[in-house]
């Protein structure tokens, strides 16, 4: 399936900014089961691409002078192989074994982990999966950007965000590596969405992908922009700036898929 993507963020502040820096995760690149044909960012100003510590494509936009608004803009297409259930990748798992603050396991985590999780394998991490799917209800709003793991676990609400993060906790517990992945997800009679985020487990050598939001065990119509070890090396776009007093962000994510002939 080829996906066209229309991703606009757009921030607006109640004072002027003095300056700003937006660390920018917006652009895929290239895998086993996505193929990036084309991809183009407009910004405020020119940005040089780099590669960060996770292999992400990362753009850091900083804007010296005086603004009271930033419009940051993705577009482009890519196809996607729907049948391929795992990726392949070049670098050791072992760094996504470490917990984080936002993905670290309390007992009530581990315990659930153990009791769901049976050995950390495939079909256990379906089943945990399902149980955390069960336990989290969908409820935006319910849960903060720092919100963690156990925090949500806790509440028993939250968002894809906080079903990755639960998730990660429990997998690292049962000592599986275990990765944040941030992008989108197509849905069938959706055209407009919101970014999306799930989780990825290290097995028999591959990256094995897990939505605990919907219940998908297989990446079917996921694009990837960026992982890490939880939302805060993943996210879109994340930044600090010097004044602006309160800010308006809002986003719109749009999705035209083509169905592509075998």
């Amino acid at each position: 399936m080829r996906l066209s993507i229309s991703h606009e963020t757009a921030y607006h502040y109640d004072d002027e900014v003095r300056a700003s820096i937006q660390y920018l995760r917006l652009t895929p690149h290239d895998s086993e089961r996505q193929h990036v044909l084309s991809w183009h960012l407009d910004l405020p100003k020119p940005v040089r691409a780099q590669v960060d510590a996770f292999g992400n494509i990362l753009h850091v936009l900083t804007l010296e002078g005086p603004h009271d608004h930033i419009v940051i803009s993705a577009r482009g297409q890519v196809d996607i192989d729907e049948q391929r259930e795992a990726e392949h990748e070049d670098g050791s798992p072992l760094p996504y074994r470490r917990f984080t603050r936002l993905t670290e396991a309390d007992d009530a985590l581990i315990s659930f982990a153990r009791r769901h999780g049976a050995k950390g394998d495939r079909a256990g991490l379906i089943a945990l999966m399902n149980a955390l799917g069960d336990h989290i209800l969908y409820s935006p709003g319910a849960t903060e950007i720092d919100t963690t793991a156990a925090q949500a676990f806790a509440g028993a609400k939250g968002v894809c965000q906080d079903h990755a993060h639960t998730f990660i906790a429990c997998a690292r517990s049962l000592g599986v590596p275990a990765r944040f992945a941030a992008g989108y997800l197509f849905t069938p009679g959706s055209e407009q969405l919101e970014c999306h985020a799930w989780a990825e487990a290290w097995l028999e050598g591959a990256w094995y992908s897990f939505d605990v939001t919907h219940r998908l065990a297989r990446p079917e119509r996921h694009l990837k922009i960026a992982v890490g070890l939880d939302y805060l090396d993943a996210c879109p776009v994340r930044g600090v700036r010097r004044g602006g007093g309160f800010a308006q962000m809002h986003a719109k994510v749009v999705v035209t898929p083509t169905v592509l002939d075998q």
